[in-house]
C-alpha cells in the first residue's frame, strides 16, 4: 500500500473553514445569482439563423491556461447532438461548439441539473453538511427545503462540482495523478465539460463498470485509482458516490466524473464514513475482477486516506 504521494505540500488540507462557503463559489459571485434558480440555456439566435450563439461570454470560465482544443470565440454556435446520459439529478447532452465557415470546433459534455421540483432531496442532507452559506435566511431555507431553499441547493450542487473539477484539474496538471474532464464553464445550473471519448465519432469513453479487464490491466487501473484517491484525500475530499459507474477509462487512463456530491471530509462530520464507503464499493468491484483482498486492502487504504486528509 502506497503511503506517500508527489502532490505538492501546499495542496494538503488543514482543519478550518469549509471550501463550500458561498464566498468561495464562483457561481454565487458571477453570472446568475443563486436565488434566481435554475435557468434554461439562453437561445439568443433567430430560429431561422441556426443554432444558438456560444454562451461563453456570459459564463464563469474554467482554469487558465485554456486547453488548445477549446473554442472560446464569441462567434461560435452551440449545436445539440443528443443526450449522452440521463440521471436523477441531471441530464448530460453532447454539444458541438464551432465557428461557422471554419474548421474550429470542439465537442462538449453539457450537464444540465434538473430543477428543484424533480431532484431527490431525501439524500441531500448528509452530503450538504459542512456546506453553508453566510446568510442565515438562506441556511434556514435550505434546511427547511422551501422552494427558495431547494433552488439554492441545486445551485450549490452545480457550483460545488465546478469548483472541485477546477481544483482537481489544476492539481492533475501538476502531478498527472488524477484526471477529470476539463471544466469549461458554469452558467446557472448548466455545467459544460470536456467531452471524454472519441471526438471523431462522438462515442463517449466507457465506464469502468462496462469493462472486463484482465488481471494485469485491473492492477494498473487499481493503482491509478489509489493515486487519484490519495490526491482527493490530500485536498480534503471524498468523492461521496464513487463506483465503477462514475469512472471512465479513456486511452488506458481512469477519469473521475460525477462530482456534485463531493464531501469535505474535514468539515462534514460524516466525511470519514463517505470516504470509507467509496473505498469499499470500488474495492469490491476490483476484487470481483480477480484482485486479491491483500492487493486492494480496503481497510488499510481507508486508514491511509484518512491520514492524508489529516484525520488520523
Amino acid at each position: 500500500m502506497r503511503e506517500s504521494h508527489d502532490l505538492p505540500a501546499r495542496e494538503r488540507r488543514t482543519r478550518g473553514r469549509s471550501r463550500f462557503d458561498d464566498d468561495e463559489q464562483p457561481f454565487l459571485k458571477r453570472g446568475r445569482a443563486a436565488d434566481q434558480g435554475p435557468t434554461e440555456q439562453d437561445d439568443t439566435a433567430d430560429p431561422e439563423a441556426g443554432d444558438p450563439w456560444s454562451s461563453w461570454d456570459a459564463a464563469v470560465h474554467g482554469p487558465e491556461p485554456y486547453p488548445d482544443w477549446l473554442v472560446t470565440d464569441l462567434a461560435a454556435r452551440d449545436t445539440e447532438l443528443g443526450v449522452l446520459k440521463s440521471g436523477k439529478e441531471a441530464d448530460v447532452h453532447l454539444v458541438r461548439r464551432g465557428v461557422p465557415d471554419t474548421d474550429r470546433s470542439c465537442l462538449l459534455a453539457v450537464k444540465r441539473y434538473r430543477d428543484s421540483h424533480h431532484r431527490l432531496f431525501h439524500r441531500d442532507a448528509g452530503y450538504l453538511e459542512g456546506r453553508r452559506v453566510r446568510r442565515s435566511r438562506e441556511n434556514r431555507a435550505m434546511a427547511g427545503r422551501t422552494s427558495f431553499g431547494r433552488r439554492l441547493i441545486v445551485g450549490q450542487w452545480a457550483a460545488a462540482e465546478f469548483a472541485v473539477l477546477t481544483r482537481l484539474w489544476e492539481i492533475g496538471s501538476q502531478t498527472d495523478a488524477v484526471r477529470v474532464p476539463y471544466p469549461v464553464q458554469l452558467l446557472g445550473t448548466e455545467l459544460m465539460l470536456e467531452f471524454v471519448g472519441d471526438a471523431e465519432s462522438g462515442q463517449a469513453a466507457p465506464r469502468l463498470a462496462q469493462l472486463r479487464p484482465d488481471p494485469d490491466t485491473a492492477r494498473n487501473l487499481w493503482a491509478q485509482l489509489v493515486d487519484a484517491l490519495l490526491v482527493l484525500a490530500r485536498a480534503g475530499y471524498a468523492h461521496g458516490d464513487l463506483s465503477p459507474y462514475n469512472l471512465l477509462v479513456h486511452d488506458g487512463r481512469l477519469v473521475l466524473i460525477d462530482l456534485p456530491q463531493v464531501v469535505d471530509v474535514v468539515a462534514n462530520p460524516q466525511g470519514p464514513e463517505f470516504l470509507a464507503r467509496d473505498v469499499r464499493v470500488v474495492a469490491a468491484w476490483f476484487t470481483a475482477r480477480g484482485l486479491t483482498p491483500d492487493e486492494v486492502d480496503p481497510a488499510g487504504l481507508t486508514e491511509v486516506l484518512l491520514g492524508e486528509a489529516g484525520l488520523r
